[in-house]
This record gives C-alpha cells, structure tokens and sequence, in this order.
C-alpha cells in the first residue's frame, strides 16, 4: 500500500486507474461543515471538474476555532432546511459529517443513492460510523475516510507534556506555589527513560519520535510486532505488553477502541506497570479500566497519569478522577488545534486528487476494523 504523506495508509478505494473522471465530467462537492473561505478556496482549486457547494448560512455557527459540530441548539429555518438537504442529495463527495454525528451520516447515505465518499474530519471517525449503523452494502457503496495523522503533532506534544509534568514532579510545584514554600529537591529526568508506545499508528509513531529527541528508550507494541519507524528501539506483537509493562517508566496509549483493544490496560494490566510508572492515554477512555487506575494513583502506585480521553465523556462530575492531585485531565480537547482545519484539507485536497484519478484514498475506514 501507497504510504500518505501524513503518516497513514492509503486503502484501497476501487481498483486503481479502473474509474479514472473523464474530461469534462462534474463531480459535485458538498462542504458540510464550517470552513475558513481560504480553505475553501483550496477546495475549489483542486480541479475544473469539481463544483464546490458551501453554504455558511445552513450551517451551524462554530464554538471556536476549527470546531465542526457547531453551537447547540440550532436549527434552520424551513427554507433554510429544504437547501440543506437539496444540497446534500447533489453530493458526490461530502466533506465533514453533518451535525458532526452518526446519526446524520447514516440519513444522508441512505437519502442519497449518487453518494460516493464522505471525508470525515475526526481521526477516530470509526466510531461515528459504528454510531451510524451502516450496512456492509452501503459501506461498500459509500467509502468514508478519515483525518487519521491529522491530529498526531498536537496529541504527541500532550503526551510529552504529561511526562515531563509528573517527572519533574508538577504536583509538588502547584502545592509548594499554593502554600509560598521554597524547599530545594532533585527531580527525574527523561533522557534514559523508557516509554512504552502502546499502539504504532500515526500518534504512537510521532510520540516516538518525539520521546526519542529527550533521549528515552522506546519500546512499542502492535499488531504485527514489527514496524519501520527508526526511532523505536523495540517492538514485539501486542500480546507481549505484560511482559514489557513492568520495564517501562511510562506507558503510552494512541490505541482506537475497538473489541480487542476494551479494557486492554484492566486491573492486572495495571498491577504489572512499575511504581512510580506514569501513565498518558491519548487513545480512547474504553481501553482501561478507570477503577482500577483511580487505585493505583490514590495509592500511589503509579506517579500519575495524563488523560485526555474517559470511557464515560464528558466525565461524570462524581469521578474520583477529578480530585486526585497526580492526574492532569484533558476535556477530550489535545487533538484540538487552530491549524487544524488547515491539515485536514491538505488531507482531503489529496485525497479528491486521488478520487479523480481512480486512486486509493488515504485513511479509508476498514469496514471491518472501522478505523
């Protein structure tokens, strides 16, 4: 398979060269989702043959920056509504998920028989695309990809961000700075320390790279048990982590949640990590047992653990999570970025380059694997 320039694959999206766009063919681009003009204007330029429909007004006004769902609440107006799903029926191709949501995607596959491929904006897109309850022949009909190592730069620099912040200690930092106390003590350091990568996709591949610019040992697991990333310096087949659980000063979790990977880091998973062992999870909440990790960090077991995902979102305001001290917690907010939008159309422009020529596309989400 055809490496893509932003860390992924590219899947195979029909027999390639078998569908080439003849000359002179229109094939209709619907944006659904808000979108800087620049950014549209990128779009539009891709090729004479694409007709870029992008109506700002039937959509819903961003909370922030590059924010695809919108403010809650809104609704269109009658007129506004018969646009929207006029514009939706001419798609082709379909940029964003409308409404940012399963449910959505589901109604405008079914709705619209002429709909060849949606590009989603989220990296864990599978997951909407579980939500929607697709078919296997409408997953067949319409191939949806999604922004898979888009968000790999900005999720690496959060996990460097929650190692170096419980190796240098920052619990004691915030207290000492609370309570105006001036005491002198050593603190760890990174270089020397090994970081266990637990999954080898775009993220895991990144923080690699990054934990191994501050001078740590990187050891990983995957699938295959095998990878070509030079900076790792260990790998072996995802069977093995509790065995390499307890030779790790940090564990790193980048993994989809998927059957195999639920509760993969469970209550033993957890007893084997080494004390004082620092967890991150930049993957998805479902993959530990977030009883089990409240324990080990009341007890001390483990130095702490960087969140930025919960099995439960938004996390319920009765989690001990909350209260402990060595937890850093992130709102499901690290993928986050004000260039987001920016890496996501890079993504997509070659991507609709590739579906004009009859390519494979980039990050096509695996029907079976829905990542």
């Amino acid at each position: 398979m055809a490496a893509s320039p932003l860390g992924s694959t590219a899947t195979s999206a029909r027999p390639t060269g078998a569908d080439v766009r003849p000359t002179g063919q229109r094939v209709v681009v619907v944006i659904a989702t808000p979108l800087a003009d620049e950014l549209v204007a990128l779009v539009r330029a891709v090729d004479d043959r694409l007709e870029v429909l992008f109506e700002p007004d039937l959509l819903p006004p961003p909370r922030f920056p590059c924010d695809h769902r919108g403010i809650d609440g809104f609704r269109r107006t009658e007129e506004q509504e018969r646009r929207w799903l006029a514009m939706l029926g001419r798609a082709e191709v379909l940029f964003g998920l409308p409404g940012d949501s399963g449910e959505e995607l589901a109604e405008v596959v079914r709705a619209n028989a002429g709909l060849a491929w949606v590009q989603a904006t989220a990296g864990g897109a599978g997951e909407q695309v579980e939500a929607a309850g697709l078919t296997d022949e409408e997953l067949t009909r319409v191939r949806i990809t999604s922004a898979s190592g888009v968000h790999a730069r900005p999720l690496a620099e959060f996990v460097m961000f929650g190692l170096l912040a419980f190796t240098k200690d920052l619990p004691r930092l915030l207290a000492d700075t609370k309570e105006r106390r001036w005491e002198h003590r050593p603190v760890a350091e990174l270089v020397g320390r090994t970081v266990l990568v637990v999954g080898l996709g775009s993220i895991g591949t990144e923080v690699a790279r990054l934990a191994k610019a501050f001078g740590m040992h990187v050891i990983a697991v995957n699938r295959s048990g095998s990878t070509d990333v030079d900076v790792v310096d260990e790998v072996r087949p995802t069977r093995f982590l509790g065995d390499l659980l307890p030779v790790a000063d940090a564990v790193v979790l980048t993994l989809p949640l998927t059957k195999e990977t639920k509760g993969l880091i469970d209550a033993k998973a957890i007893s084997r990590m080494r004390s004082g062992a620092i967890l991150v999870d930049v993957g998805r909440g479902g993959v530990v047992d977030e009883a089990a990790l409240v324990s080990a960090l009341e007890e001390r077991r483990l130095a702490g653990a960087a969140l930025d995902v919960f099995a439960v979102e938004p996390l319920p305001q009765d989690s001990p999570l909350w209260r402990l001290p060595n937890v850093v917690i992130s709102p499901h907010t690290t993928a986050l970025s004000v260039r987001e939008n920016e890496r996501i159309i890079v993504l997509f422009t070659e991507n609709l380059r590739r579906y004009l020529a009859g390519d494979d596309l980039i990050s096509r989400v695996r029907p079976t694997l829905l990542y």
